[in-house]
């Protein structure tokens, strides 16, 4: 699926909030695997939040999920318009900041999709899998990412042009493999289409690994999916399809999220002054050492979990 942009911009639709039920959605074809995948994110519930995060820092994106005609999964994703003050023309995920008027984190990704590319709010056409745990923006934003899946195939998106200069879509599970889903074009063959590198990270511990894959539209001037993007869609798969990357995702000793966002928390001024307007005490934010240990544990119930999912998957 690809678009480009429209001047048109599409009206708010009513919130619905049924239970979505993936044996009874209209989906025509769908893989055993991509059925394993959306069984995966649809009972996928993200760990009790330790901290309290100063609202005017939080944002949120909408990783839209849609099946194929061969019953794979893809993500749609968005080409940041070139007259953008941040991120120009980068490859993105359609998303912003909280509005005080939005009633949840959910309601800011879809509201954020709604306004950028057109997509509805109704739940009965694009319901809800899964809302991840957040991860630390480069902006000095805490993000969360709210996992959809489009039911309704006859959508149609309207582009926001001053922000979206066009949409397009990848295969979900290409974000666990080193290998191109798409034939590799001439001017791309010395191109790798994953490709990492370990950065420093402010808490002096460890380094973070920021990675970037190939889109297949490199010619044509789309960039590369790379870093918060790139880490979302990473999780997102490794959770559906329950089987980590055949690269390795982390630096040695890499922080956690939450490591790092404690630690934002507890030393950016940024992120100290919007705590202190909303009455949060950034000096009760636990030490971001207390979320090594939590990690440690999480790795190995994400391990037991895994194990679990390939019995089941042994089964089909």
């Amino acid at each position: 699926m690809s678009t480009k942009a429209g001047s048109g911009r599409s009206s708010l639709l009513k919130f619905h909030r049924p239970k979505f039920q993936l044996d009874s959605a209209p989906i025509p074809v769908l893989k055993s695997e991509s059925k394993l995948c959306l069984q995966n994110l649809t009972s996928y519930r993200a760990p009790r939040q330790l901290m309290e995060f100063p609202k005017s820092r939080r944002a949120a994106v909408l990783v839209t999920l849609f099946v194929g005609r061969m019953g794979d999964l893809y993500v749609l994703l968005s080409r940041r318009a070139s007259t953008l003050r941040t991120y120009a023309g980068d490859t993105s995920l359609p998303g912003g900041k909280w509005d005080p008027q939005d009633k949840n984190i959910e309601w800011t990704a879809r509201r954020e999709a709604l306004e950028e590319i057109g997509l509805p709010m109704d739940r009965s056409k694009v319901p809800l899998l899964c809302t991840l745990e957040p991860f630390l923006a480069r902006t000095e934003l805490i993000v969360t990412p709210v996992v959809v899946l489009i039911l309704d195939n006859t959508l149609r998106p309207i582009l926001n042009a001053p922000e979206v200069a066009s949409i397009f879509s990848h295969p979900l599970a290409s974000f666990l493999h080193s290998e191109p889903p798409f034939p590799t074009e001439p001017e791309m063959l010395e191109m790798e289409y994953h490709t990492s590198n370990d950065i420093e990270w402010a808490g002096h511990e460890g380094k973070v690994r920021i990675h970037r894959f190939l889109t297949g539209r490199e010619a044509g001037g789309t960039k590369p999916i790379f870093g918060l993007t790139a880490a979302i869609m990473i999780r997102v798969a490794a959770i559906g399809y329950g089987r980590q990357p055949d690269f390795e995702v982390f630096a040695p000793n890499q922080p956690s999220q939450e490591e790092r966002i404690a630690y934002a928390l507890k030393t950016n001024p940024v992120f100290r002054e919007a705590a202190q307007q909303e009455g949060i005490d950034p000096d009760k934010v636990p030490d971001p050492s207390t979320f090594r240990r939590a990690d440690r544990e999480r790795q190995e119930e994400v391990s037991r979990g895994r194990r679990r999912r390939r019995r089941v998957r042994s089964k089909l």
